[in-house]
């Protein structure tokens, strides 16, 4: 008797937890929620829409002459470009279109498809044809360059050339992947990314960001410039998930492809870099890819483009010199600043 009244009484405890938890999980969703809804409010965005098979896109526009797109990592937004400084400096010389992919910043990421590195490149292909931009040279930053490699082999695209930024060539067991992929899932994820995933988020983030520029430090003024409370949105985490679990497949598919690359490519990363190791991505694929240079910058890590912004313009000037030479002065010439001893080391595929 005694046995059963212990059980009897043991329920309505389980049955009081489990309501205290469920109470304390609706109450944080409600919480995330309006901070995602706040978020938005306060950071109004910065550039226009256009709207692509059923996709709303955000992107800035800036600058006159040859087409340059910039598509931005993983965990950040377009800002990255402004901050960085790189998108105000191509903007002198070009027109420059920096993107939100899907699900980051203000852009949608609806679920009626994967969006795969490939989608991606494809959809936003179809946006550059749809405000009139031809021959672009893509610029791609950690996983956006996934994204830019998506538009030079799987796109009917007339693309000029290619800027790679530490990216992620290679197919190898990632760790991250595996920690990240769960907020991906149908449900799990969807509870997961307005309960425990942006609580975590909150607390790591400036960590995550500062191992980011490492060995360099992070700029004063990051999220000034790159809003904290949009990254942390449900939907951001969202696309921030899906985009690790299909890192590793856009490398695998990418891969055969390297040796058929007839345009120029631009390669960089930072020596320090703690995200992609770049000896066996970055130097592996510049050995790889006939037409394409390499520079490392030695006390840069995986936001080497705040580092190395003059000499990213540089090749990207190059790239488009035939197009900017009735634009460029001879005080404007290309390749007149060289960069500063020591800064870089550099190597050239031969064609």
């Amino acid at each position: 008797m005694a046995r059963s009244f212990k059980k009897v009484a043991a329920f309505p405890r389980a049955a009081g937890a489990l309501a205290s938890v469920a109470t304390a999980a609706a109450l944080t969703a409600l919480w995330v929620r309006h901070r995602a809804k706040k978020a938005e409010r306060d950071n109004p965005p910065a550039g226009r829409f256009i709207d692509v098979d059923g996709v709303r896109l955000h992107y800035v526009e800036k600058g006159e002459g040859s087409p340059v797109v910039l598509l931005h990592g993983n965990t950040v937004l377009l800002q990255d470009f402004i901050g960085s400084g790189l998108l105000d400096r191509l903007a002198e010389r070009h027109r420059v279109i920096a993107f939100d992919r899907p699900g980051f910043g203000h852009s949608k990421r609806p679920r009626d498809r994967l969006w795969t590195a490939q989608a991606q490149a494809a959809l936003l292909q179809k946006a550059l044809t749809q405000i009139d931009v031809e021959r672009p040279v893509v610029v791609g930053h950690s996983w956006g360059t996934l994204v830019a490699l998506g538009m030079a082999v799987d796109v009917a695209a007339d693309v000029r050339g290619l800027v790679l930024i530490s990216g992620y060539y290679y197919p190898t067991a990632r760790l991250d992947v595996a920690l990240t992929a769960p907020a991906a899932l149908p449900l799990l994820g969807d509870a997961l990314r307005y309960t425990v995933s942006p609580l975590a988020a909150r607390l790591l983030l400036k960590r995550a960001v500062g191992a980011m520029f490492a060995p360099a430090p992070m700029p004063w003024d990051f999220f000034d410039v790159m809003s904290r409370e949009m990254m942390l949105r449900p939907l951001q985490i969202r696309a921030e998930a899906e985009d690790a679990a299909f890192m590793i497949p856009a490398a695998a598919h990418f891969r055969p492809h390297y040796p058929e690359f007839e345009i120029p490519v631009s390669i960089f990363a930072g020596a320090g870099d703690k995200v992609v190791d770049p000896e066996s991505h970055s130097a592996r694929l510049h050995r790889e890819l006939a037409h394409s240079t390499l520079a490392v910058a030695p006390e840069a890590g995986h936001m080497v483009h705040y580092a190395l912004v003059g000499e990213i313009v540089d090749a990207i000037d190059l790239m488009t010199a035939d197009q900017d030479e009735n634009r460029i002065g001879p005080q404007g010439a290309i390749g007149d600043a060289p960069p500063a001893d020591g800064r870089l080391s550099t190597a050239t595929a031969a064609p």
